[in-house]
This record gives structure tokens, C-alpha cells and sequence, in this order.
């Protein structure tokens, strides 16, 4: 069958199915200034609920946001020849993400976590299966106008460097959300995917730790990043709002979030549809002031319900609550 060429938004990285387990019989304890979930060694421990979300992680999440945004969305992910693989295929389908560019590979299992729930905050057990990764095949004739990449195995660094290369020869716009491993490799082992990266998203802790950076000063580790190729960086700071860099006009951002209706349920998600939303709103034509207006939207949305896919808003509802917003929610110059 033929393969749909006409994408908009062609997002790459490892899906996953996640099986939430709510605790009901745990706690916090702080140890070297970490908070550790504790539960008793040895015995059994009773649960409060279980909720499997299929199709989920940092791509497919951002796939069925920009999708539900507007934009004609794929998704370039493996899964196993399993009954999870075909589940997590059919969910992306049923949310309107194109889903041929997604590879069934024999002899493998599809990627399944554990997150164990408490409270509103989230602790995941990960395992991610060895796919094996050939973008020349995958993305054969294929340009979309933006790539969003994040998440991968921890075997696939000639995939980097084989999409930083098809990005910068094609003219495709990227935005790029590094992973916990991508994160890892260091500056200089993925300096051609910096390079090749348009918008560039991380946390401020993620930022310290890219930079090796003590300081929290968010507008130094801005144009750091800048320096390493990206050229709009975004820095979340969670309740604290996000920074913004914009190297095509020289302006620095910052915007507060949108006030949650409720306490959040579960944050898995958000940090994926700040991302995501951001980076669809630049598609949409919209300027960096204006994305950073429409990614808290999201992430507020997405943390009322378990699972990362649940809450995302359509572009009529995200407008919705934009219009309706309290009057101190807009970007800021720094």
C-alpha cells in the first residue's frame, strides 16, 4: 500500500503501553535531598486501581496532540508482532494519527512500563525493547514540514545522526525533546542533532544537567543551548511557568501556566503537551510569543486525567480557554 507523503507533523521516538498503578499504601521520605517512594520490602501491597493507556510516550503523545491541534500527524515508532503492538496501532489510528510509518517488527515485544501512581506524582518502571532502526527504509521519500524527535533506545545512536543528517538535507523543521538516555550521551555526541534542531525543548533541571550547570540562571542556560545549534529554545520551570529564547528576533520570553480548574490528577504528559502544543502552534504560523501562550493550555488539560492523551484539547477548545483566560496569563519580555 502506498504511504502517506503529505505530513505536516511526523513525530519519531519508542511507543509504549503503560499500566498505572494507583498506591494506596505508600509514602514519601526524603534521603540525600531526593524523595523516594517507600512501601514495605517483602510483603504484599494493596493497590487502589490499575489503568492500562495503550499508544503512549514522549512521540506518540506529541503525534496525537498535533493531530487533535489540526495538523496531518504521523507517528515513525516500532512496536512488537503482538497483540500490544496491533492495540497501540489502533489507538493511534482511532485519534487520527497516520500511522504508516510505523514498523511491526518480528520477534520483538512491544514496549510495556509500569507506572506506580501516588498521590498526583508518578514513578515509572521502564524497560525499552532493542528495535532495530533504519530511517533510509522508513523515511524513504518522505519530507514532512516538521519532525519532532525525542525518546529512543539506548542502541540507536547512528539513528541520531542519520535524522540529523535527513532533516539538514531535506530543509525539515525539528523540534527536539531529548529523552532521559539522550540526555546521557552528552553535548558533543549529539552535536549534529543540536545543529539541526529548530525548537528545542527541556526542563531546567535537564538544562543544568546538558550544560553541567550549578546555577538556575534559566536566560544563561537560554543561550547556551542557542550556542549548541537550536534555534528557539524552551526551558519549563513546572508551577513556575517557562522561558522562551528566540534567536530569530533576539528575544527572551518567559510565561506563567494556566491556573489548574482542580489539583492536577496525574502529570504524566505534561511536559510532552507543552512540547508538542508549542511546536504546533509555530506550525500553525503562530510567533514564539503566541506558542507560549498555547503549551500551558495543554499541559493544564492534560493533568486532570490519568494518562498523557486523555486531556489533550482540540484547537477550538485550547482557543476556548485562551479567550477566557485571567488577565495576567501572557508572555513576558525578559
Amino acid at each position: 500500500m502506498e504511504k502517506e507523503k503529505r505530513i505536516d507533523f511526523l513525530a519519531l521516538g519508542d511507543i509504549v503501553i503503560d499500566a498505572f498503578i494507583k498506591l494506596q499504601d505508600a509514602q514519601v521520605e526524603k534521603h540525600g535531598g531526593t524523595d523516594m517512594l517507600e512501601m514495605r520490602f517483602g510483603e504484599k501491597i494493596p493497590y487502589e486501581s490499575v489503568k492500562v493507556v495503550k499508544a503512549v510516550g514522549n512521540a506518540p503523545n506529541a503525534s496525537v496532540s498535533a493531530a487533535r491541534l489540526g495538523l496531518r500527524s504521523a507517528l515513525m515508532t516500532h512496536v512488537g508482532n503482538d497483540d500490544f503492538g496491533q492495540e497501540c496501532i489502533d489507538t493511534l489510528k482511532e485519534n487520527g494519527v497516520i500511522t504508516d510509518y510505523v514498523t511491526v517488527e518480528n520477534g520483538k515485544a512491544t514496549n510495556y512500563h509500569y507506572v506506580l501512581s501516588f498521590k498526583a506524582e508518578r514513578t515509572i518502571l521502564i524497560k525499552h525493547e532493542d528495535y532495530t532502526y533504519n530511517l533510509e527504509k522508513q523515511a524513504e521519500g518522505l519530507v514532512p514540514t516538521w519532525v519532532y524527535f525525542s525518546s529512543v533506545g539506548e542502541h540507536s545512536i547512528d539513528y541520531h545522526h542519520d535524522i540529523a543528517k535527513w532533516v539538514k538535507g531535506n530543509g525539515i523543521k525539528m523540534a527536539f525533546q531529548p529523552g532521559t538516555f539522550q540526555i546521557s550521551l552528552g553535548i558533543e555526541m549529539l552535536k549534529d542533532v543540536y545543529e539541526a534542531t529548530e525548537v528545542f525543548f527541556c526542563n531546567v533541571e535537564e538544562a543544568q544537567q546538558i550544560l553541567n550547570e550549578q546555577s538556575r540562571d534559566v536566560k544563561k542556560m537560554l543561550k547556551a543551548i542557542h550556542e549548541l545549534g537550536p534555534k528557539i529554545i524552551c526551558i519549563t520551570d513546572g508551577p513556575d511557568g517557562a522561558y522562551a529564547y528566540d534567536s530569530y528576533h533576539d528575544e527572551y520570553w518567559f510565561h506563567p501556566i494556566y491556573p489548574d480548574p482542580q489539583p492536577p490528577v496525574e502529570r504524566t504528559g505534561a511536559g510532552d503537551s507543552f512540547s508538542s502544543t508549542f511546536t504546533v502552534a509555530l506550525g500553525h504560523g503562530k510567533s514564539v510569543a503566541e506558542a507560549l501562550s498555547w503549551g500551558p493550555i495543554n499541559s493544564m488539560s492534560v493533568v486532570q486525567y490519568v494518562g498523557a492523551q486523555e486531556g489533550l484539547l482540540t484547537q477550538t477548545k485550547l482557543e476556548e480557554f485562551l479567550n477566557n483566560a485571567p488577565e495576567h496569563y501572557k508572555p513576558e519580555k525578559i
